[in-house]
């Protein structure tokens, strides 16, 4: 069996610890105050880290669902655009035996497809494609990266934002009108440059291309050399510049820091 991998935010009190809590934020953790570049704030190349503890909207298969069974864990582990308003992601929803879920889950509204994929320790893996909530036209509008894993269970999100200091604000403006009562958990600040990776358009597009034909799924929905063959390229390009986004993307992951707890 397949061991589920635990990520570094995940050891030492569990990845729901600061949604459990009750309050608001932890260690009187408080958003900045004051303009950008003003005594005290970060330059323009600084970028805001929080982690937030939000209840999610109604009418959400995530929010509905989670509500539903507050003892599952959820674990969103990417996203990528489908098509106009509809996304496609990766999920970890523990519960076996594998496809436990899925016959529910895809009687949801807002979900137009459902693929169960691999037992993975205590629970499944899970491909499934939905219409965007509105928070993903705003990322889009401010053009900032979602950050991955999120984390859910009993209708709440543990949200992790980067985001220069306007789009920061706005973020915060948006989350606290769909949970007035949010956590603050942590915030912290870092380079801009060292957090987010640099993938280009034609690797984004590469990247939402492989996603959608199962490249990425365990195990595997389609093999390199089909994928090159559908994309028409040729296999060494392809797998040149899958293992290019790749190493961007694992560079991130190692440079962001566990979340404050």
């Amino acid at each position: 069996m397949a061991r589920r991998p635990v990520s570094r935010s995940l050891r030492g009190g569990g990845a729901l610890a600061g949604i459990r809590s009750s309050g608001t934020a932890r260690s009187g953790a408080r958003a900045p105050s004051g303009p950008a570049g003003s005594s005290g704030g970060p330059g323009p190349d600084r970028l805001f880290l929080a982690t937030l503890g939000i209840r999610m909207p109604p009418g959400l298969w995530t929010s509905d669902f989670s509500n539903r069974h507050p003892g599952v864990r959820i674990e969103v582990l990417n996203r990528s655009d489908l098509e106009p308003g509809v996304s496609i992601s990766d999920y970890w929803i523990s519960g076996n035996p594998p496809g436990t879920w899925a016959r529910e889950i895809a009687r949801y509204p807002d979900v137009v497809r459902l693929e169960s994929l691999a037992q993975v320790g205590d629970g499944c893996l899970y491909r499934i494609t939905y219409r965007n909530p509105p928070v993903i036209e705003l990322y889009r509008r401010l053009k900032v990266p979602l950050q991955f894993p999120q984390w859910m269970q009993a209708g709440k999100i543990r949200w992790e934002v980067a985001a220069r200091r306007s789009e920061f604000d706005e973020i915060m403006k948006y989350a606290r009108r769909v949970d007035p009562g949010l956590q603050l958990i942590s915030i912290r600040r870092r380079s801009l440059r060292s957090h987010l990776p640099a993938l280009t358009e034609r690797q984004q597009q590469l990247l939402t291309q492989a996603m959608a034909a199962g490249y990425f799924a365990v195990p595997r929905g389609i093999t390199l050399t089909a994928l090159a063959r559908r994309l028409d390229r040729s296999k060494s390009s392809v797998s040149e510049s899958i293992a290019i986004i790749e190493k961007k993307l694992l560079e991130t992951a190692w440079q962001s820091p566990a979340p404050s707890s």
